[in-house]
């Protein structure tokens, strides 16, 4: 049986909550869009947590919870907020959590360029989590984003990053007059998560599908 829930307000509808209750009965939790810019809580007999990129069903050692290919990931806020996971006793594992090979990378520039246009839009301004949502979202369309699965090939990758900082550098210097974002700043960005996140990182299509 397959369940479907969604939010059909501005958020904090308790969807959270129900993906919690209903997962007892489910084998399989996916998450299939959005980011980190919004959260969900749950409180149960293990304690209370606050997430916002993982799937409820997290909290469910015998479920298999998967990031789909609309999901925003930053890599940093991903595994810190998997730490205060596992601090809490709760099991993060390849086996526990698959990550999209077509999920996107949200990526430092992202944030950035976020908080550069809050700034320069002074009073107003829409009230951006910075996140980097809505930057990442424009590049999206553009076709200019990374997917996850490129950072299992590291040539590929890095030839593609210089090719996306070439182009992302002329708004960040040109629009804004920031500083430019360099190679040497993304890959040692990229070195710290990177390797980490290689081992959950498939091809989540037999999960959707079946």
């Amino acid at each position: 049986m397959l369940t479907s829930i969604v939010g059909t307000n501005w958020g904090d509808e308790g969807k959270g909550r129900m993906v919690d209750l209903l997962s007892r009965d489910y084998d399989i939790v996916a998450r299939y869009q959005g980011g980190d810019n919004a959260g969900h809580t749950v409180i149960n007999e293990k304690g209370k947590f606050i997430m916002n990129l993982m799937p409820s069903g997290i909290l469910r050692d015998e479920t298999v919870n998967v990031l789909g290919p609309g999901i925003v990931i930053d890599l940093e806020h991903l595994f810190g907020e998997a730490m205060k996971l596992r601090e809490a006793g709760i099991e993060i594992s390849p086996d526990h959590l698959k990550i999209s090979d077509r999920a996107t990378i949200c990526m430092p520039y992202h944030k950035l360029l976020d908080g550069l246009e809050e700034d320069r839009l002074g009073d107003k301004k829409f009230g951006s989590t910075k996140q980097g949502i809505a930057p990442f979202y424009a590049d999206k369309y553009a076709k200019k984003t990374v997917l996850a699965g490129e950072l299992l090939y590291p040539k590929h990758l890095k030839e593609r990053l210089k090719d996306l900082l070439e182009w992302k550098n002329l708004t960040l210097t040109g629009v804004y007059g920031a500083e430019p974002v360099t190679m040497e700043e993304l890959e040692a960005w990229l070195t710290d998560y990177c390797e980490k996140i290689k081992p959950y990182i498939q091809d989540t299509g037999v999960y959707l599908r079946d």
